[in-house]
């Protein structure tokens, strides 16, 4: 039964589950469904301009601990080139980190779990406070643990210098507060008696919403994150009656990241998120991991065969082909997918299957496809056909 997006977030609010994981393809509307779900739980105010001022942003994380909203309402780049000021990824003022950061002193924690993920000589390093005088002569503080900046330490005291980092390792950097965060929260709220626990600020958290936590890691390092944050989900208490402790909801557009949480949580059922022409929703319930059970390969024919016949082809439909492609090769035993293409067109076909997915991971801005473009996907989709992975009971 199709629904709007406000319906799904109800249904997940009213499901009483520790854990929600929900698969759903980039441009389902999974990133706007977290958005929905953290409006349901904290209501907005009525912020000017759709916005929320920090007394909202502060409400909302008493009661929710949001994965993205850290990432829009809290970092931001100080970068002004003209003043020749060195770029530093400035923090709001917001009680979470300074607890995480200052109280907790994770600080160290953060570091070693991001160059963990990244290259081990990228390292962050945060401010001490410091006092300056501004352009009108006010004299202004400036305090700890408010400004990060990043710099390629090579040994022997060599150093490349302050730098902007990509913006994947903005968002692996971000998850490692989160990370960190998360940790402290859970160790904290595990203290059964909230008058034993060394502080009160998360007595009223009820949510964890996670969606999609660091997607430019490659496979291995997105596997080794994905068993982490089970076993600290699995750490964390949650009764039995489902009527005290956190409450994880988690999505995601990579198979690998939802397979791995699915078997490491050993949850029973998990979730995908459907999108129809109408602007409906269908948030189905599905049984064992991706791989047995949501028929993943029909589900992405299908996607591509909807957008062929409304003449809706966009760029990320060439990696969802590509996906189709890896997987019937793997499944027919082909050493590369390349050698399922159709020989007449064989080097044009197999150029734009690679340039469109590597510069969707990338977020680079690519024109529409051309109108030869969109045919291709039709006639490599029809080409497909041939090699017999369709059978239902795959």
């Amino acid at each position: 039964m199709s629904k709007s997006l406000e319906q799904v977030a109800e249904q997940l609010k009213n499901t009483n589950k520790k854990v929600q994981l929900i698969y759903a393809f980039n441009g389902t509307g999974k990133t706007r469904l977290s958005r929905i779900f953290k409006d349901l739980i904290v209501p907005k105010n009525g912020a000017q301009n759709g916005g929320e001022d920090a007394g909202q942003i502060e409400l909302s994380r008493n009661k929710i601990l949001y994965y993205n909203a850290f990432t829009e309402d809290l970092f931001y780049w100080d970068n002004d080139l003209e003043g020749d000021v060195e770029p530093k990824l400035k923090i709001q003022p917001n009680s979470f980190t300074d607890w995480v950061l200052q109280e907790q002193g994770q600080d160290q924690n953060v570091v070693s779990y991001f160059q963990r993920f990244s290259s081990g000589k990228l390292t962050p390093r945060f401010n001490p406070e410091y006092t300056f005088n501004d352009e009108s002569g006010q004299h202004k503080t400036i305090k700890a643990f408010s400004e990060v900046t990043f710099s390629l330490e090579r040994g022997d005291d060599d150093s490349s210098g302050v730098l902007k980092i990509s913006k994947g390792e903005e968002s692996n950097f971000v998850w490692s507060i989160f990370y960190n965060l998360l940790e402290q929260v859970i160790d904290i709220l595990n203290v059964a008696d909230p008058n034993e626990r060394e502080t009160e600020q998360f007595n009223q958290l009820k949510y964890v919403y996670i969606d999609d936590p660091v997607s430019s890691l490659d496979e291995n390092h997105l596997i080794e994150l994905a068993v982490n944050l089970a076993a600290l989900i699995r750490s964390s208490y949650f009764s039995n009656d489902g009527r005290d402790g956190l409450r994880f909801i988690i999505s995601t557009h990579s198979t690998i990241f939802y397979n791995v949480l699915y078997n490491e949580l050993k949850l029973k059922n998990g979730y995908i998120l459907s999108k129809f022409d109408d602007e409906t929703f269908e948030l189905e319930e599905k049984k064992g991991d991706s791989n047995k059970s949501f028929s993943y390969h029909l589900h992405i024919k299908k996607l591509i065969e909807l957008a062929i016949e409304s003449s809706s082809v966009q760029r990320y439909h060439f990696a969802l082909l590509r996906n189709l492609y890896e997987k019937t090769a793997n499944f027919l035993g082909y050493n590369r997918w390349s050698d399922l293409l159709p020989e007449p067109k064989k080097a044009y076909a197999n150029r734009i299957m690679n340039f469109y997915p590597h510069n969707t991971l990338t977020n680079e801005e690519i024109a529409e496809p051309t109108a030869p473009e969109k045919e291709m996907v039709r006639t490599l989709l029809e080409n497909l056909n041939t090699y017999g992975f369709w059978n239902e009971d795959v």
